[in-house]
């Protein structure tokens, strides 16, 4: 696994900023993930940006009630992290699962955030340049979805999705072989 150093930070970070109710802050770290997931392509720093950028919204929107139980579970992924990086996988997705029981009121809600933020995630890790079929495998989301949402966001019209056409190209290799 890439990046444990990174996630143990981030996740260190998410508790402060969950016992602050400051989701801003989660959000931020979740863009921060996402970055290192787009360079990496990396399974856990993918699910990181996700868990996070979920319990900014899932905060945001009320739905946590027993937010202790989720610092607890997050203290018990970093301690896992620090032991055997192996574990740390299977430990991101009971801290998922747990986070889906904070409030058994909410639980189909909390699941819809997860989703949507799946594939958030997904367009911002396209926008950065991976292909929408790697990254729709990568957020177990369908190429549709993310194509659907990409569409409505704009960001397949970024600067950085776009290709040079045929003169622009043949101009450029004339520029650098002169």
């Amino acid at each position: 696994m890439e990046e444990v150093e990174n996630i143990i930070r981030i996740l260190e970070e998410t508790k402060v900023a969950l016992k602050a109710k400051n989701t801003l802050k989660l959000k931020q770290l979740s863009d921060q993930t996402n970055n290192t997931a787009s360079r990496t392509q990396d399974a856990d720093n993918i699910a990181v940006a996700v868990i996070v950028y979920s319990l900014g919204k899932i905060l945001e929107r009320g739905y946590v009630e027993n937010l202790d139980v989720v610092v607890r579970k997050i203290n018990e992924v970093i301690k896992s992290a620090k032991k055997d990086e192996n574990l740390l996988k299977k430990n991101l997705k009971q801290l998922r699962a747990e986070i889906g029981k904070t409030s058994p009121r909410m639980k189909k809600y909390i699941q819809e955030v997860f989703r949507k933020a799946s594939i958030n995630k997904a367009s911002k890790i396209y926008g950065h340049g991976v292909s929408m079929q790697n990254t729709a495998k990568l957020l177990g989301i369908t190429v549709w979805e993310l194509a659907n949402y990409a569409g409505q966001t704009g960001i397949s019209d970024a600067p950085e999705s776009k290709t040079l056409g045929v003169k622009e190209r043949i101009k450029l290799i004339e520029e650098v072989f002169g």
